[in-house]
């Protein structure tokens, strides 16, 4: 595997680390029982920290790519192994 593909793949699971990690830790106004502003949204965010979303994306995303690439060298999961409806007839 070339090193612009592990970029690219570790690229990908950044960005979807990034969107699954976006709810977590986050409380609203209620929640926390502040104040909210006039014309806010109820499920507004009130400690969104984009950084430490970043931080924790970074290191979700740095061990399923490790993992993506250690299975890709070892092969400890293939094709044939999810591969859950058989061979199509008249494909052998």
């Amino acid at each position: 595997m070339q090193l612009t593909s592990i970029i690219a793949i570790y690229l990908l699971f950044w960005v979807m680390s990034a969107f699954v990690l976006l709810p977590f830790g986050v409380r609203t106004a209620d929640e926390a029982g502040v104040e909210k502003v006039p014309g806010q949204a109820d499920s507004a965010p009130i400690n969104f920290r984009p950084w430490r979303i970043a931080w924790r994306a970074t290191i979700l995303s740095a061990v399923l790519c490790a993992l993506y690439v250690a299975n890709f060298i070892e092969g400890w999961v293939t094709v044939d192994d999810i591969n859950i409806f058989g061979t199509p007839p008249g494909y052998e």
